[in-house]
């Protein structure tokens, strides 16, 4: 009798896309981690809450900043290589800043501006990430293996936010910002490996200004695109205003303590694993209807803040919200995939991550005048009904609840035909512009 081999990958799963997911995994273990030993850095050297906010916001500004500008050079450069560049700066910004936690030399504006380069450095690589997973595997298989890409980027999250705890705890910050810099030199160097040959050659326009213009065309043309970015630059706001800010308040005065939010949390994270096997077995055909859809329940944990509902109802609210986080993921990133043009991919997703982030701070810092101004329960319903608000609206965009997910065997022009697809949003078409 034969012995029975079990495969090591999935036979669709390459050599391209394991790279790709095993260095996300590496570094999102480095990164989470480096969260907390962040925070912890500014608190050892005698900074305050709001010194903590400072380091952190240090890091956003660039990152919206340098968006659009990481977004065109991406269309323009082999993708892998900005990759690697970005790897290499969040590699050197961290270990400086292990280095001088590590010798008790370091001083808040220090961090700042350390955290600063990483937030280049982030601005420079999530453009040109974008997409990498899907373009190794062919349109079959793209939802799943993104899927499959995601939950092992939610699960490095929260194990190495675990262990980066432990090990802030057993032997301070230093060591584990040591560690996050040594991860983004792996992630960097398995990055360097992808085989590129067959990848189509960039070519970018005559400038930057005109590549960012192009890219911009192709956002405004699809209204499907526009109203999601639109609605998930408040969606965004909204949630980090209650989980960064409302979360910790409400579970300290009303839940008992850091413990049951903490539990909320985690169930989130375990919500986010689980929703990402879920779309390993699901391919919905309507792409973003049943996106914008799992777009609801995130007015859930907003709503339960206010009420407040106990720590295992919460708890169940935030593993919900997880798993739906997910379904809009995977069904957001293949509708991405399918109708955008490869080569205008990062400047797309440059636009994209944009409206994602640039109300977060103003969120954030706006959280406690708000509060202030009407009350915490009032401002969480306020989030809530927002979240609920945008999302409904975008439902009555008619090429939201149209576009479907196309015949595999298609190539993109001939499928941009077929029944009940948007296409490629192009104005003059009638299905898109209706």
């Amino acid at each position: 009798m034969s012995p029975v081999r079990f495969p090591v990958r999935p036979s669709w799963a390459g050599r391209n896309y394991t790279l790709l997911t095993a260095a996300a995994v590496v570094s999102g273990l480095g990164s989470s981690g480096a969260l907390v030993a962040g925070a912890f850095a500014v608190l050892a050297v005698g900074g305050s809450a709001t010194d903590v906010g400072l380091v952190a916001a240090a890091r956003t500004v660039p990152l919206i900043v340098f968006l659009l500008i990481g977004g065109a050079l991406a269309d323009r450069l082999p993708r892998h290589r900005v990759m690697v560049a970005a790897n290499a700066l969040n590699c050197v910004s961290q270990a400086l800043f292990a280095v001088l936690v590590l010798a008790g030399s370091a001083r808040v504006w220090q961090m700042a501006v350390l955290a600063a380069l990483g937030g280049v450095g982030q601005a420079f690589f999530s453009p040109a990430a974008e997409g990498m997973v899907l373009a190794t595997v062919s349109g079959s298989r793209s939802g799943r293996a993104f899927a499959v890409f995601r939950m092992g980027v939610n699960g490095a999250g929260i194990l190495g936010a675990g262990l980066g705890g432990a090990l802030v705890a057993a032997a301070g910050p230093g060591w584990v910002l040591a560690i996050d810099a040594a991860a983004f030199a792996v992630a960097g160097s398995l990055r360097a490996f992808l085989d590129v040959r067959g990848m189509p050659e960039r070519r970018g326009g005559a400038s930057l200004a005109a590549d960012l213009r192009d890219g911009w065309r192709e956002v405004v043309g699809r209204p499907w695109l526009w109203s999601i970015v639109l609605q998930f630059s408040v969606v965004n706001a909204m949630v980090a205003a209650a989980e960064t800010v409302y979360g910790p308040l409400v579970a300290r005065e009303r839940l008992g303590g850091p413990q049951p939010w903490g539990l909320a949390l985690s169930a989130f994270g375990v919500g986010t694993v689980l929703g990402g096997l879920l779309m390993t077995r699901w391919a919905p055909r309507r792409l973003l209807l049943v996106g914008v859809l799992a777009v609801l329940p995130l007015a859930l944990p907003s709503a339960a803040l206010a009420v407040p509902v106990p720590t295992p109802a919460l708890a169940a609210v935030m593993f919900a919200t997880g798993v739906s986080v997910e379904v809009f993921a995977v069904t957001w990133m293949s509708a991405l995939h399918q109708e955008v043009p490869e080569e205008k991919f990062s400047r797309v997703s440059s636009y994209d991550w944009l409206g994602s982030l640039a109300m977060v701070p103003l969120a954030t810092a706006a959280a406690g005048p708000v509060q202030n101004a009407v009350g915490r329960p009032a401002a969480l319903w306020g989030c809530s009904a927002l979240v609920l608000l945008l999302t409904l609206a975008v439902l009555c965009v008619p090429d939201v609840r149209r576009l479907t997910r196309r015949p595999a065997d298609l190539p993109k022009t001939e499928a941009a035909g077929t029944e009940g697809t948007a296409g490629t949003a192009d104005p003059a078409d009638p299905i898109a512009s209706a």
